[in-house]
Protein backbone atom coordinates (compact mmCIF):
# COMPACT_ATOMS: atom_id res chain seq x y z
CA UNK A 1 0.00 0.00 0.00
CA UNK A 2 1.06 3.53 -0.87
CA UNK A 3 1.85 6.12 1.70
CA UNK A 4 -1.20 8.22 3.08
CA UNK A 5 -0.52 11.20 1.43
CA UNK A 6 -2.96 14.34 2.83
CA UNK A 7 -2.48 16.83 0.60
CA UNK A 8 -3.73 14.45 -1.81
CA UNK A 9 -7.65 15.24 -0.67
CA UNK A 10 -6.94 18.86 -0.09
CA UNK A 11 -5.58 21.75 2.03
CA UNK A 12 -8.56 21.36 4.30
CA UNK A 13 -8.03 17.76 5.07
CA UNK A 14 -4.46 18.39 4.98
CA UNK A 15 -4.26 20.62 7.61
CA UNK A 16 -6.36 18.17 10.18
CA UNK A 17 -4.73 14.81 9.06
CA UNK A 18 -1.27 13.97 10.22
CA UNK A 19 -0.40 10.24 8.79
CA UNK A 20 2.04 10.57 11.47
CA UNK A 21 -0.48 10.23 14.34
CA UNK A 22 -0.58 7.07 16.60
CA UNK A 23 -3.46 4.88 15.79
CA UNK A 24 -6.22 3.43 18.69
CA UNK A 25 -7.72 0.73 18.31
CA UNK A 26 -9.80 2.05 21.61
CA UNK A 27 -11.25 5.27 22.38
CA UNK A 28 -8.29 6.66 22.26
CA UNK A 29 -7.38 10.31 23.20
CA UNK A 30 -8.51 13.25 21.71
CA UNK A 31 -7.19 16.31 21.23
CA UNK A 32 -8.76 19.21 22.31
CA UNK A 33 -6.99 21.64 20.62
CA UNK A 34 -7.62 19.83 17.53
CA UNK A 35 -11.69 20.24 18.25
CA UNK A 36 -12.64 23.89 16.86
CA UNK A 37 -10.35 23.01 13.74
CA UNK A 38 -12.36 20.04 13.06
CA UNK A 39 -15.83 22.33 13.81
CA UNK A 40 -14.81 24.45 10.99
CA UNK A 41 -14.24 21.38 8.89
CA UNK A 42 -17.49 21.39 6.75
CA UNK A 43 -18.35 19.93 3.84
CA UNK A 44 -17.96 23.28 1.96
CA UNK A 45 -14.59 23.91 3.17
CA UNK A 46 -13.52 20.60 3.12
CA UNK A 47 -14.73 19.91 -0.70
CA UNK A 48 -13.72 23.51 -1.72
CA UNK A 49 -12.80 23.53 -5.76
CA UNK A 50 -14.34 20.08 -5.90
CA UNK A 51 -17.23 19.03 -8.15
CA UNK A 52 -19.03 17.49 -5.39
CA UNK A 53 -21.16 14.54 -6.34
CA UNK A 54 -22.18 12.29 -2.93
CA UNK A 55 -23.24 14.43 -0.11
CA UNK A 56 -22.98 10.93 1.61
CA UNK A 57 -19.58 9.98 0.94
CA UNK A 58 -18.54 13.63 1.82
CA UNK A 59 -20.65 13.37 5.15
CA UNK A 60 -18.07 10.13 5.78
CA UNK A 61 -14.91 11.83 4.99
CA UNK A 62 -15.90 14.27 8.21
CA UNK A 63 -17.05 11.82 10.11
CA UNK A 64 -13.81 9.93 9.23
CA UNK A 65 -12.01 13.03 10.27
CA UNK A 66 -13.56 13.36 13.62
CA UNK A 67 -12.61 9.43 14.18
CA UNK A 68 -9.01 10.08 13.21
CA UNK A 69 -8.82 12.33 15.91
CA UNK A 70 -10.18 10.46 18.78
CA UNK A 71 -13.86 12.38 18.85
CA UNK A 72 -15.92 8.98 18.91
CA UNK A 73 -19.02 11.09 19.88
CA UNK A 74 -18.82 13.37 17.03
CA UNK A 75 -17.43 10.94 14.35
CA UNK A 76 -20.94 8.41 15.86
CA UNK A 77 -23.46 11.75 15.57
CA UNK A 78 -22.56 12.05 11.52
CA UNK A 79 -22.08 8.18 10.97
CA UNK A 80 -25.40 7.55 12.13
CA UNK A 81 -27.46 9.62 9.84
CA UNK A 82 -25.48 8.22 6.66
CA UNK A 83 -27.67 5.39 4.93
CA UNK A 84 -24.95 3.65 2.93
CA UNK A 85 -22.63 0.90 2.83
CA UNK A 86 -19.74 3.70 4.18
CA UNK A 87 -21.84 5.24 6.58
CA UNK A 88 -22.59 1.83 8.30
CA UNK A 89 -18.70 1.35 8.08
CA UNK A 90 -17.30 3.86 9.91
CA UNK A 91 -20.67 3.45 12.05
CA UNK A 92 -19.10 0.05 12.39
CA UNK A 93 -15.26 0.96 12.79
CA UNK A 94 -16.42 3.69 15.82
CA UNK A 95 -18.52 0.56 17.63
CA UNK A 96 -15.26 -1.17 17.57
CA UNK A 97 -13.56 1.51 19.02
CA UNK A 98 -15.33 2.31 21.90
CA UNK A 99 -15.13 -1.30 22.29
CA UNK A 100 -19.19 -2.01 21.79
CA UNK A 101 -18.08 -5.02 19.60
CA UNK A 102 -21.63 -6.79 19.43
CA UNK A 103 -22.86 -3.13 18.24
CA UNK A 104 -19.69 -3.56 15.60
CA UNK A 105 -20.92 -6.42 14.04
CA UNK A 106 -24.24 -5.20 13.99
CA UNK A 107 -23.14 -2.46 11.68
CA UNK A 108 -20.86 -4.66 9.84
CA UNK A 109 -23.65 -6.57 9.18
CA UNK A 110 -25.60 -3.69 7.28
CA UNK A 111 -22.21 -2.93 5.46
CA UNK A 112 -22.39 -6.40 3.32
CA UNK A 113 -19.39 -7.04 0.72
CA UNK A 114 -17.53 -3.19 0.82
CA UNK A 115 -15.39 -2.38 -2.27
CA UNK A 116 -12.78 -1.61 0.64
CA UNK A 117 -12.52 -5.16 1.60
CA UNK A 118 -10.48 -6.04 -1.12
CA UNK A 119 -8.00 -4.56 -0.27
CA UNK A 120 -8.10 -5.34 3.11
CA UNK A 121 -7.51 -8.64 1.90
CA UNK A 122 -4.48 -7.73 0.46
CA UNK A 123 -2.83 -5.40 3.15
CA UNK A 124 -4.16 -8.34 6.16
CA UNK A 125 -2.25 -11.30 4.06
CA UNK A 126 0.83 -8.68 3.63
CA UNK A 127 0.85 -7.93 7.36
CA UNK A 128 0.45 -11.42 8.35
CA UNK A 129 2.78 -12.67 6.30
CA UNK A 130 5.52 -10.02 7.92
CA UNK A 131 4.42 -10.90 11.70
CA UNK A 132 6.63 -12.76 13.31
CA UNK A 133 5.31 -12.64 16.96
CA UNK A 134 1.92 -13.85 15.73
CA UNK A 135 1.12 -16.51 14.65
CA UNK A 136 -2.72 -18.31 13.39
CA UNK A 137 -4.11 -15.03 12.86
CA UNK A 138 -7.48 -15.35 10.94
CA UNK A 139 -8.86 -12.57 8.99
CA UNK A 140 -9.47 -13.78 5.73
CA UNK A 141 -12.58 -15.95 5.22
CA UNK A 142 -13.69 -17.32 2.26
CA UNK A 143 -10.69 -15.34 0.17
CA UNK A 144 -12.02 -11.88 1.79
CA UNK A 145 -11.30 -9.51 4.51
CA UNK A 146 -13.53 -10.71 7.26
CA UNK A 147 -14.07 -7.91 9.95
CA UNK A 148 -16.25 -9.84 12.09
CA UNK A 149 -12.85 -11.05 12.49
CA UNK A 150 -10.65 -8.02 12.58
CA UNK A 151 -13.55 -7.18 15.33
CA UNK A 152 -12.75 -10.41 17.55
CA UNK A 153 -9.10 -9.67 17.33
CA UNK A 154 -9.27 -5.78 18.35
CA UNK A 155 -11.38 -7.24 21.45
CA UNK A 156 -8.59 -10.04 22.37
CA UNK A 157 -5.80 -7.18 22.13
CA UNK A 158 -8.21 -4.46 23.76
CA UNK A 159 -7.85 -7.39 26.73
CA UNK A 160 -4.26 -7.31 26.60
CA UNK A 161 -2.94 -9.34 24.37
CA UNK A 162 -0.28 -7.11 23.28
CA UNK A 163 1.49 -9.18 21.08
CA UNK A 164 -1.37 -8.01 18.43
CA UNK A 165 -1.48 -4.71 19.19
CA UNK A 166 0.67 -3.59 16.82
CA UNK A 167 -0.63 -5.79 14.29
CA UNK A 168 -4.53 -4.34 15.09
CA UNK A 169 -3.30 -0.63 15.07
CA UNK A 170 -1.61 -1.00 12.03
CA UNK A 171 -4.83 -2.65 10.16
CA UNK A 172 -6.72 -0.27 11.46
CA UNK A 173 -4.53 2.50 10.03
CA UNK A 174 -4.88 0.81 6.46
CA UNK A 175 -8.66 0.53 7.07
CA UNK A 176 -8.94 4.22 7.90
CA UNK A 177 -7.01 5.08 5.05
CA UNK A 178 -8.92 2.78 2.23
CA UNK A 179 -12.35 3.60 3.71
CA UNK A 180 -10.85 7.46 3.51
CA UNK A 181 -9.38 7.55 0.24
CA UNK A 182 -12.91 5.83 -1.10
CA UNK A 183 -15.13 7.94 0.31
CA UNK A 184 -13.24 11.11 -1.04
CA UNK A 185 -13.45 9.45 -4.56
CA UNK A 186 -16.84 8.58 -4.65
CA UNK A 187 -17.60 12.28 -3.29
CA UNK A 188 -16.16 13.70 -5.90
CA UNK A 189 -16.81 11.34 -8.87
CA UNK A 190 -13.75 10.17 -9.37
Amino acid sequence: MEPFDATSYGQAFAAVLDPTRPVAIDAGNSDPQQRQALLELTMEKAFAGQDLRDASSAACCISAVWLWHDFLDQSHEISQQIHSSSGSFWHAIMHRRECDFSNSKYWFRKVADHPVYEAMTTAAENLLAQQTQVSDVQLISDGSWDPYLFVDLCQQAGAGDSTLLSLCQELTRTEWQLLFDHCYQQACGT
